[in-house]
């Protein structure tokens, strides 16, 4: 039988790992992670907030350290960690109304990214196209990458993720 207390403890776990991961990911891809054409692939598991509320706060700190090790403008550093913030409460929202969910951090993302990447890196790029082009990448993450790894997670034994299965 689990306790309150071990229960805790496996979500903070849980926590830490997509965190890590998020953070992990964006670096690695570092590429494709920032700047006007990016499709972060980490942004996958802003989706997480579907299966597990811990996933809100770890997104957040994932993001941040991603954009702080990565070398993020100040501005990118600040309102893109609230932009995840933001998606990842409203996903969590929406849980159960996918398509609503994963739309939350195409269009958090979009707009205020989007509006960072413009005024921060590319102000010769118009607002509106860098906007697009932030969602459209974003898109490609939480429509695409995103799903299969959903699917992958319920696919495991819950004595593996700790994640109810609904």
């Amino acid at each position: 039988m689990k306790t309150p207390s071990s229960q805790k403890t496996r979500a903070l776990a849980r926590a830490a790992v997509v965190a890590a991961a998020y953070a992990a990911l964006t670096l690695l891809f570092l590429p494709i992670s920032f700047r006007e054409v990016q499709v972060r692939v980490s942004e996958a598991l802003t989706l997480l907030p579907v299966l597990m509320p811990e996933a809100v706060p770890a997104l957040f700190v994932g993001c941040l350290l991603s954009n702080l090790l990565g070398g993020g403008a100040l501005p990118d550093i600040v309102f893109g960690s609230l932009a995840t913030l933001g998606a990842a409460v409203c996903t969590r929202y929406f849980k159960k109304r996918f398509a609503l969910a994963a739309a939350m951090p195409v269009l958090f993302n979009g707009v205020i990214v989007g509006a960072v990447v413009h005024f921060c890196y590319s102000p010769a790029v118009p607002l509106p196209l860098c906007m697009l082009s932030v969602a459209a990448g974003e898109a490609v993450s939480c429509y695409v990458l995103g799903p299969l790894l959903l699917r992958a997670l319920r696919k495991l034994p819950q004595t593996v993720t700790g994640i109810e299965q609904a």
